[in-house]
């Protein structure tokens, strides 16, 4: 069992990680692509979410028909796999390549699998997206960058259901947004939101229906070139005196631009007690926005919270 804050909490320095981030969220989009594609409509997008699993991140299972396609990013061998319900199984080796190359590899491995489906071939979330099939720049993929990001995902996973099981009102899925690529889960209060602005990038039905309602939502974002990893928190519609409120741990705050609390991944990691800092941090910040909100909390909240083991 690890007992190293590496080993359950690793480093993911964006010097050595953003250029295989960058690839890897195209990949994802590919992917999830398929799964949009292939499920019927859940509200809150919930229905094209991928999940953390033991050997990376997957799909889960996808109807085609009466058969079931599943496809996993295994991190621990390194591979694409896709398999049916039928037991049939095609690979692609996750290692340096285009998304050009990537996306003409999954195409062909769902045509082999008698499971073709059509994705429109456009990355979204990005700024100046090239469509998958002329994108011959994003190539990076470093395994050992690649396995620290699923292990976070698994940790994070591990923390937010902790969270998650303390409340009795309508809680999302600890999911993947294919999208920015950030671990999310969410609270809602049960009261109808004010229409969403939107948000760049994403068509205004999306965004609308993913705010349908009013939330408190906590992720983690792996980050972008010069902008390390974090944890965020945030309320829609953001009530009066929420940004001024006061949050655990120290380390945390709001930013004005993001229109969000942060919590930097790495101060998280290699605080005395990474977990019960992350936990310290979604709770305090949820219930900034239930006190701000005046959630009906009695109604919302579980009687006796679970502690982790």
């Amino acid at each position: 069992m690890p007992t190293q804050v590496d080993d359950i909490w690793p480093a993911l320095p964006q010097s050595a990680w953003s250029e295989t981030c960058i690839t890897l969220q195209l990949w994802m989009q590919i992917v999830g692509k398929v799964r949009l594609a292939l499920m019927p409509a859940i509200n809150h997008t919930w229905a094209v979410t991928l999940y953390p699993s033991i050997h990376g991140v997957s799909t889960s299972i996808m109807p085609y028909g009466t058969r079931t396609l599943q496809i996993d990013f295994d991190f621990r061998d390194h591979v694409l796999r896709l398999e049916t319900s039928e037991g049939r199984c095609k690979t692609i080796p996750l290692q340096p390549t285009t998304v050009a190359s990537f996306y003409e590899k999954v195409k062909a491995a769902l045509d082999a699998l008698d499971t073709p489906v059509r994705i429109w071939p456009v990355p979204v979330e990005v700024s100046d997206p090239i469509p998958f099939e002329r994108d011959h720049i994003h190539q990076a993929y470093d395994p050992e960058c690649a396995r620290r990001f699923w292990t976070i995902l698994l940790q994070t996973t591990r923390v937010f259901t902790i969270f998650r099981a303390r409340y009795i009102g309508k809680v999302s899925p600890v999911h993947l947004f294919w999208g920015a690529l950030d671990l999310a889960c969410t609270r809602f209060s049960g009261r109808i939101a004010p229409e969403h602005p939107g948000v760049p990038g994403l068509p205004d039905r999306i965004t609308r229906d993913a705010y349908s309602h009013e939330v408190s939502s906590c992720g983690f974002w792996p980050g972008a070139p010069g902008i390390p990893p974090f944890f965020y928190s945030y309320a829609y519609p953001e009530p009066p005196g929420y940004r001024e409120c006061s949050i655990a741990p120290v380390q945390a705050a709001f930013d004005t631009k993001l229109g969000e609390f942060v919590l930097p991944y790495e101060a998280m990691r290699l605080s005395a007690d990474p977990d019960s800092t992350l936990l310290e941090f979604i709770e305090t910040t949820y219930d900034a926005a239930a006190r701000c909100g005046h959630w009906d909390r009695r109604a919302l909240e579980a009687a006796t919270k679970t502690v982790a083991p």
